[in-house]
Order: C-alpha cells, then sequence, then structure tokens
C-alpha cells in the first residue's frame, strides 16, 4: 500500500487524535530549532555573550539526555496518553515563563525545564501514533517524520517572524501553540493500553550492553556534537538580522526534511544503509569545514547544505539504534538517546568556548573532526551494525529527532 495514498488507511486519512498529536509534534520539533535566528538577540537584549546564550541548548539537552531514562518508566505507569499531556504541560509552563526572564541565567533554567516537557512528549508521540493510526505503521511513522521535519524547518522561521519584534515573543508563541496541541489531545486522544511488562530506570542502560546498540550510540554521539555545532554556534558566524538567519534556517531544515523522508530511504535501498551513513558523515565533515573557511556566501550555502546530510544520517541512525539489538524499541531508543544527547547538549557550550581559546575557524575544524570519528566507529565495528541495515526497511524506523532529531 501507498502510505501517501488518499484512501482508506493512507496517511492523509488519520483519526483525529493521529492529527492531534501529530500537531503538536510539529510545534515540539520547532522549539529545538527556534532560538536560531534570536540567539544574537537573546545575547544583546540579556548583555551575554555567545557561550552563555548557548547555554540556552545545552541545558535542553542535558535535561533531554537524563529524562531518557525516566521517560520509559513514565510512560509505562501512567500510559502515553498522560505522558503526553504530562510533557506538554511543562512546555506551556517553562516556555512561557523563558519570554518573561530577566537573566540569561534564569532562562537557561527555563530552558531546562522545557527540555524535560520535550523529553517526555517526543519520546512518547511516535508510539501514540502508531497506536492510533490507520493502516498500519509505515503511514504513521512517515506521518511522524513528516511532523519532525516540518517543524525542523518552521522553528527557525517562527523565531525569525516573532522574534524580530522582540526575542520573547517565540517563546510566548510557542507556550500558546503547545496549549492548543493539549486542549486537542486532550479532546481528541482517548488513553491507550499500557505495556504489559514496566519499564525500569536500568532498563535502557542495560540494553547499551549490547555491543551494536552501544557502537550506534557512540558513533551518534560523534555525529551530534557536530550536528549542533551547525545548528547552534552558525548563527554567531553568519551574524545575520533574525529575518535572514531564518530564512537560512529554514531552508536548511527544508533540505533536512526532504533528505529524512525522501531521499535517504531510496540511497540505503541502492547502496545500503552502512555505506550512505560513512558517506555522509564523511561529507558532512568537508562541508562544516567550508563553512568554517570560507567566506560569507559559503558559510550560508553550506548551512542549508548541512541539512541535506544532517536528514540522511538522522533517518539512518535512528534505524539502526532501533533494530540493532532484541531490546523493545522503546528502550532500545531511550538508551541511545541517552547517550547522544550528550552531545548535543555539549557541542553548544564547548563551540563558542574554543573559538575564545582559538579562534573562529577552529570550531568546525573539531566539527568535522567529530564527524569523521563517527564514520571511523560505523567502519571499525560495521560487523555488529551489518545485520541491521540488511533486515530494516530503510525509511520506516525513525521515531526522534532531531531523527529523534532519529533524536
Amino acid at each position: 500500500m501507498d502510505p501517501f495514498d488518499a484512501g482508506a488507511g493512507g496517511i492523509l486519512r488519520q483519526p483525529k487524535a493521529v492529527w492531534a498529536t501529530a500537531g503538536a509534534s510539529v510545534v515540539a520539533f520547532m522549539g529545538i530549532g527556534l532560538v536560531d535566528p534570536i540567539l544574537p538577540s537573546i545575547a544583546k537584549g540579556l548583555d551575554a555573550s555567545p557561550s552563555q546564550v548557548s547555554l540556552l541548548f545545552t541545558s535542553y539537552f542535558l535535561i533531554t539526555a537524563v529524562a531518557m531514562l525516566v521517560t520509559g518508566f513514565v510512560s509505562s505507569r501512567i500510559g502515553g496518553r498522560k505522558t503526553l499531556l504530562l510533557g506538554l504541560a511543562f512546555v506551556v509552563v517553562f516556555a512561557g515563563l523563558a519570554g518573561t526572564s530577566d537573566t540569561v541565567g534564569q532562562l537557561v533554567g527555563y530552558r531546562a525545564g522545557w527540555g524535560l516537557g520535550n523529553a517526555l512528549f517526543v519520546s512518547t508521540a511516535l508510539a501514540v501514533i502508531v497506536g492510533a493510526a490507520a493502516g498500519g505503521s509505515a503511514a504513521a511513522i512517515l506521518l511522524y517524520e513528516s511532523a519532525l521535519g516540518l517543524g525542523m524547518a518552521c522553528g527557525p522561521l517562527l523565531g525569525a517572524l516573532l522574534g524580530d519584534a522582540s526575542w520573547r515573543y517565540p517563546f510566548f508563541g510557542t507556550a500558546f501553540l503547545m496549549a492548543i496541541g493539549f486542549l486537542c489531545i486532550t479532546v481528541f486522544l482517548r488513553e491507550q493500553p499500557k505495556p504489559a511488562r514496566k519499564t525500569s530506570l536500568l532498563d535502557p542502560i542495560r540494553a547499551l550492553g549490547h555491543g551494536g546498540l552501544a557502537s550506534a550510540a557512540v558513533s551518534a554521539f560523534f555525529y551530534n556534537y557536530t550536528f549542533f555545532t551547525v545548528l547552534a554556534f552558525t548563527p554567531f558566524v553568519l551574524n545575520m538580522t533574525p529575518y535572514k538567519s531564518g530564512a537560512v534556517f529554514f531552508a536548511w531544515g527544508v533540505l533536512l526534511a526532504v533528505f529524512s523522508v525522501l531521499v535517504a530511504p531510496r540511497m540505503q535501498r541502492r547502496f545500503g544503509s552502512l555505506k550512505v551513513l560513512g558517506g555522509s558523515l564523511v561529507l558532512l565533515a568537508a562541508d562544516v569545514l567550508v563553512l568554517g573557511y570560507g567566506n560569507h556566501t559559503a558559510a550560508i550555502v553550506c548551512t542549508v547544505l548541512s541539512g541535506a546530510f544532517i536528514g540522511v544520517n538522522n533517518t539512518v541512525y535512528t534505524e539502526l539504534a532501533l533494530g540493532v539489538s532484541d531490546a523493545p524499541r522503546p528502550v532500545a531508543s531511550a538508551g541511545y538517546n541517552f547517550v547522544r544527547w550528550f552531545a548535543a547538549a555539549a557541542a553548544p557550550y564547548f563551540a563558542p568556548k574554543i573559538e575564545e581559546w582559538t579562534d573562529i575557524h577552529i570550531p568546525f575544524v573539531v566539527a568535522a573532526v567529530t564527524a569523521v570519528l563517527g564514520a571511523a566507529v560505523v567502519v571499525v565495528r560495521r560487523r555488529a551494525l551489518t545485520h541491521t541495515a540488511v533486515e530494516l526497511e530503510p525509511g520506516h524506523a525513525t521515531e526522534d529527532g532531531v531523527a529523534v532529531f532519529a533524536d
């Protein structure tokens, strides 16, 4: 069946509960890149340095990483619907509070609470969509991937449009949209059956004892350092108005969405997942080197182009993480995300620090090296990862962000 078929069970004919969850997912993913175009404005408005403002990403993803050990524990006990609503409530409260911040410390703290809410929501949304969707998991996952791509593309655009008036408005706007999502899920989504077995806090850590899953997580850790160097540090390098920066990252997000949903599966079928992943990581390394050493026009082009490589990588990494071990998918995903999100927390902090210690080029050299290290792990550990690339159906396992992101 073609998942795009508008007939019964196609992606366009889904229950209201699925559309409500998918719509809230778009806004959740928007929150990742929302602050990108307004980072310089926040720095100016709160009299903060780039490294201080970049802590908005660090606190967000550090809490997200730790929360991955908690989300399965919570959702297996209170159910998917209540977990989604709890996550949305956290986002509404802390995104709204972020807009009232008077110091960068307050903003970083509120952003951490936002990260906890987003972790609870995003980690549960795919399972809820698959459970409530018509037409099987293929259409449901494609809908989720589309929500991811749309959110990543529109986040910087919304940040630019609202942030041009004040850096506070994007935070208030997110809180308002998430409140609408909360109401829609309350009205349209019924509680789904709880898992037969409750997830413990240590299950994701135990899952990392599998060599293949650990290899995928370590490789993704290096890759995510590169990814979030581009996302969090590049706005300071481009030094553009919120509108122009938002347009650049909107184009970046469009490429991410297209290559994640449409291009990556076709490339996997033709060349194999591991070859596609290794090649994409090397190309991403070359791209960020040119971004760091090229002129302003080259930096803009390479920023947009990086979205293509990031889209491919997100899809392949998530499929590897979800299929390489015998652990249940939610548990494997939690363990994998626990490792990789630490890099997403580290890169926004260290990139501007490295610039302060050296010069503006070196953070991109480091990012290129980490991308190559990610590819090296794939090559060295290919035996542990190979059976995943053969058994999985390309393009039908993405579950997080940033897919999951993979995140």
